[in-house]
């Protein structure tokens, strides 16, 4: 009986060392931050960079940051160029998306230009356009463009190019956990309908059409709000440029023949 209890024991240690080793290797911790607005020449502006890179540097695990649009105040090449070496601060790979402050073609930083600039100080990063994707830690993760370079403004746009491109990337990774990165939201945090997408409807039906997208994750309003709609996890995050600096700390757990979970955290960073 001694030995029966030992050796139950000894097997119900293994199960639960499988299970926390499956959910480690299956969960994923990556810093949104969005809004940010930089202006260059700003003192403060560089100040608040500083202490956000010093900020996320001190996160055990973290596997990246996101800038989720309107990463520059105005479409300009040089404010670009000052924006990205105050983000060399961070020692986690730095991923960008475009939003409606970020270019505009009749300056100096059209789409093609800002992407140009972007690769000139992160070689490796998989931006060669607005729309592009990249895989960590199981999980495939989805960058979209919906911002007008053409005619700028605060309302955004997600061609059926994007949308098509979009419904082939969930297609050809049904397999994967997929999480969407956007400057745009499609589930509003706050009905403003200067700000609202246009023909949001059309994303939606492509994203009820597929059961891998675990969450889409947005700024752009300024605001904080998540919400559950079919089984999509949509998080929209407050501007870094406004006080209280905030960023959001998002983790995602996958446990075998569960749902993926979803832990956020609004983190505020004094100046």
């Amino acid at each position: 009986m001694k030995k029966f209890l030992t050796g139950f024991v000894l097997l119900l240690c293994v199960l639960l060392a499988g299970s926390v080793s499956y959910a480690r290797d299956k969960s994923i911790k990556f810093v949104q931050v969005t809004d940010v607005h930089y202006n260059a020449g700003d003192d403060d502006a560089k100040a608040y960079m500083k202490e956000f890179a010093k900020s996320v540097n001190g996160i055990k695990g973290l596997s990246f940051v996101v800038f989720t649009g309107d990463n520059i105040d105005t479409a300009d090449k040089q404010t670009f160029k000052e924006f990205l070496r105050l983000t060399k601060q961070i020692k986690a790979p730095c991923y960008f998306i475009l939003g409606d402050h970020d270019v505009y073609r009749n300056s100096d930083l059209s789409k093609e230009k800002y992407f140009h600039v972007l690769r000139s100080y992160y070689w490796f990063n998989p931006a060669w356009n607005g729309n592009y994707k990249f895989a960590k830690k199981g999980f495939l993760f989805i960058a979209l463009d919906g911002a007008k370079e053409i005619i700028p403004g605060p309302n955004g746009y997600y061609k059926m190019k994007s949308l098509n491109w979009m419904n082939k990337t969930l297609n050809h990774n049904k397999g994967k956990k997929v999480v969407i990165l956007q400057h745009f939201p499609v589930v509003e945090p706050k009905h403003v309908r200067s700000h609202m997408t246009y023909k949001a409807e059309d994303y939606l039906n492509i994203l009820d059409a597929h059961d891998n997208v675990v969450a889409v994750v947005s700024g752009h309003y300024h605001m904080n709000k998540e919400e559950m709609r079919n089984g999509v996890y949509h998080i929209s995050t407050p501007a870094m440029a406004n006080e209280p600096h905030y960023y959001k700390l998002i983790e995602i757990v996958q446990q075998k023949g569960l749902l993926p979970l979803v832990f956020t955290q609004l983190k505020e960073f004094d100046l």
